[in-house]
C-alpha cells in the first residue's frame, strides 16, 4: 500500500480520537501554559494547598478566613499547568514496509491519531523516526491547526534499511529534552535483542507508551500462505537467508520464544510505569487505540 496524505488523514478517525486525552502524573518545567500538572506552585488556576506566609509571598494570596479563624496567616498555593511534550519514535525499518498488508500505515495512522490528541489538549508534539539512527524531523510543533502539518510529514516516512531501537532510545535519553511522555511505535523486533532495548529504555528520564504493531501470524506463523514445504526466511532488513523445515517442534519452539517476547516486553512495561498497547496491523486503528483509554482518559 503506498503512503500518502489520504492514507493517513480521516476525518472521522481523527474526530473521534480527539476526544481522547493523554495525561502524565507530572509535565516538565518550562513549557505553555496548558492542561498537564507540574510541580510547579504559583497563581495558577487550581488550587493545590496552604502554606505558612513568608517574607515576598503574594500578599493577594493570604487567606483572610484562616487568619481570622486561627490568628496565623497563610496563603493559598495553586498547582501550574503546563503543556506535555510527546516525544514520537516512529519505527521506519525495512520490517514495518515488507508485507503485502504492511505495519507502517497502522503504525502511522495510531501514531496520527496519537498526536491529535496531544495537539487537541495543547501539548507540543516531536516526531523522531527512527532505522539505524534517529532523525528529528519535527520539533515542539503545537496547536490543533498544525495537525494537517504533522501529518504531511508522516505520510513523507520512507523505509530505512536496518533498525536500532536500543540507539535511538539512548540518542533521545541524551539530547536532554523536557520531562514528557515518550511514544514508541515499533514491532520491536530488534537485531540487538529486546532486553538490550528495554535497559535502554529504562534510563529515559520521561513517561513511556509503547504501541507494539503485530500482525496474526507473528503469534501463529502458520497462518501466512507460505507456511508449507521448505522455506527460505530472508531478514529483510540484513538481507540474511535460512532454511527452515516447518516442523511442529520447529513451530513449538518459535511460539514459546514469541511468547517470551511479548510477556519480557509487557513486564518492562509494568515494572516502568509504561503504557502497552499490541496493535494488530490487521484489523482498523480506533477501536484498538480507543481501547487503550479507560473512560476517555489515559493516565501515566
Amino acid at each position: 500500500m503506498a503512503l500518502n496524505l489520504n492514507t493517513l488523514f480521516d476525518y472521522e478517525y481523527l474526530a473521534q480520537v480527539q476526544q481522547l486525552s493523554l495525561r502524565i502524573a507530572q509535565a516538565g518545567k518550562g513549557g505553555r501554559l496548558a492542561e498537564q500538572k507540574t510541580s510547579a506552585r504559583g497563581q495558577g488556576l487550581e488550587f493545590a494547598d496552604f502554606k505558612p506566609y513568608v517574607a515576598g509571598d503574594d500578599l493577594r494570596a493570604i487567606d483572610w478566613n484562616i487568619y481570622r479563624r486561627l490568628g496565623r496567616v497563610f496563603v493559598r498555593v495553586f498547582e501550574e499547568k503546563q503543556d506535555m511534550p510527546v516525544y514520537f519514535l516512529q519505527d521506519a525499518s525495512a520490517s514495518m514496509f515488507y508485507e503485502t498488508t504492511p505495519r507502517i500505515v497502522p503504525a502511522l495512522r495510531a501514531t496520527l491519531g496519537l498526536a491529535a490528541i496531544a495537539l487537541a489538549q495543547h501539548d507540543s508534539v516531536s516526531l523522531m523516526p527512527f532505522g539505524r539512527n534517529l532523525d528529528i524531523q519535527v520539533k515542539g510543533l503545537n496547536g490543533k491547526n498544525n495537525l494537517l502539518q504533522f501529518a504531511r510529514v508522516l505520510a513523507e516516512c520512507e523505509s530505512q534499511a536496518a533498525t536500532s531501537l536500543t540507539t535511538a532510545i539512548k540518542t533521545l535519553a541524551n539530547l536532554n529534552l523536557r520531562k514528557g511522555l515518550v511514544v514508541i511505535v515499533s514491532d520491536f523486533f530488534d537485531n540487538d535483542g529486546l532486553q538490550k532495548v528495554l535497559a535502554a529504555m529504562a534510563n529515559l528520564p520521561h513517561k513511556v507508551l509503547l504501541v507494539q504493531i503485530t500482525q496474526p501470524w507473528d503469534a501463529q506463523p502458520e497462518l501466512m500462505p507460505e507456511w508449507q514445504g521448505e522455506l527460505q526466511i530472508q531478514d529483510c532488513e540484513t538481507g540474511a537467508e535460512v532454511a527452515v523445515s516447518p516442523t511442529p517442534d520447529v513451530l513449538k519452539a518459535y511460539k514459546q520464544v514469541y511468547q517470551q517476547f511479548n510477556q519480557d516486553l509487557l513486564k518492562a512495561a509494568q515494572a516502568q510505569g509504561a503504557g502497552l498497547l499490541q496493535l494488530d496491523a490487521s484489523q482498523p486503528v480506533l477501536p484498538q487505540l480507543a481501547g487503550l483509554f479507560a473512560q476517555g482518559g489515559l493516565n501515566l
